[in-house]
């Protein structure tokens, strides 16, 4: 019956020298240890798992399934733990840390791969997630990731620092036919009223910011269609479903469909976005740094050039830069 006593990981350290090796002596002389010392601790190994490792008849030395699974398992942990001690003093001085990140869907779409490419050479392992941005500022507060970039700017945390990369007011988007141009809140309404609306999920920080808007412009909009993909919706509007409110940088997201819809700036919209880079506070200070200072340029040089060549003229919407450092 297994103990309830935390594994020794120096003895799954010396058990899978073991497994590599073949035998006790071997693996003895490789860790420069007693062949006696080996065989206690695959013994106290096997007391705290509750089962037989290691097949002691046979000769060569084999494994069963059970010691099968620890070597591969293992062999993993014995790596990680041989780098931990180098990860952790880089760590702390800010240098290569092994970094978690969550990046909103769009610019993972838009600028994701840059800003990854750019960075890689920054850290010694690097792990992405992608998703909304509600579950991207849940994920971080309970230190699951590291870093973000959201348009969540978590205002009621206390224990984060934030760096806004950009602002980007909206715009509304309808299939190319009829090219009846939507100027005002006024023509919004009238526009809810002949055409059904193609809406972002409002699960999204997205969706839920241009429900509260359409209420609150009293645009009777029922749902019919609702998406969590800024591709899938554009390409439902370029397909003449319906229209739809999204920002310059989910429109580029939807770029393969852009030229198949008509873009509209409508004055006194009243209705923006900005996304932000999040971290906890005091952690990784020098690289969250770094880290605003490469997505900005990202931003400048990958994300906006694109937007341009769209050719709708949209740019104007884009407002780069922090008005509040560190904010």
């Amino acid at each position: 019956m297994p103990s309830g006593k935390p594994i020794d990981m120096y003895a799954v350290q010396v058990f899978v020298a073991v497994a590599e090796e073949g035998s006790m002596s071997a693996a003895a002389a490789r860790l420069g240890i007693s062949q006696s010392g080996v065989s206690q601790m695959i013994r106290q190994l096997e007391d705290a798992l509750g089962v037989v490792l290691v097949n002691r008849t046979t000769r060569p030395l084999a494994l069963t399934p059970f010691g099968i699974a620890l070597r591969n398992r293992g062999a993993v942990l014995s790596e990680e733990i041989a780098n931990l001690k180098a990860q952790v003093v880089e760590a702390g001085q800010g240098i290569k840390p092994d970094l978690r990140i969550g990046l909103v869907d769009s610019f993972a779409a838009t600028c994701g791969p840059v800003f990854t490419k750019r960075l890689l050479g920054k850290v010694s392992q690097l792990s992405i997630r992608t998703g909304l941005s509600p579950q991207q500022g849940e994920a971080l507060l309970r230190r699951d990731l590291d870093l973000i970039v959201t348009s969540d700017a978590l205002i009621d945390a206390n224990d984060v620092v934030r760096y806004r990369l950009f602002s980007e007011r909206y715009l509304v988007i309808t299939p190319r036919e009829p090219r009846r141009p939507v100027r005002s809140v006024a023509d919004i309404r009238a526009l809810a009223d002949a055409l059904p609306i193609v809406r972002f999920n409002r699960g999204s920080q997205v969706g839920m910011q241009i429900e509260r808007y359409l209420r609150r412009i009293e645009a009777r909009a029922p749902t019919r269609l609702e998406l969590d993909n800024a591709d899938a919706l554009t390409s439902m509007v370029a397909e003449g479903i319906g229209w739809a409110v999204t920002s310059p940088m989910c429109l580029l997201q939807g770029a393969a469909h852009a030229a198949r819809v008509t873009a509209h700036v409508v004055d006194g919209l009243g209705l923006e976005r900005s996304l932000y880079l999040v971290a906890r506070r005091d952690e990784y200070g020098a690289f969250f740094d770094d880290a605003c200072e490469t997505a900005r340029d990202v931003i400048d040089t990958a994300f906006l050039p694109r937007v341009r060549a769209l050719g709708l003229g949209i740019e104007s919407l884009i407002e780069t830069g922090n008005r509040n450092p560190h904010e």
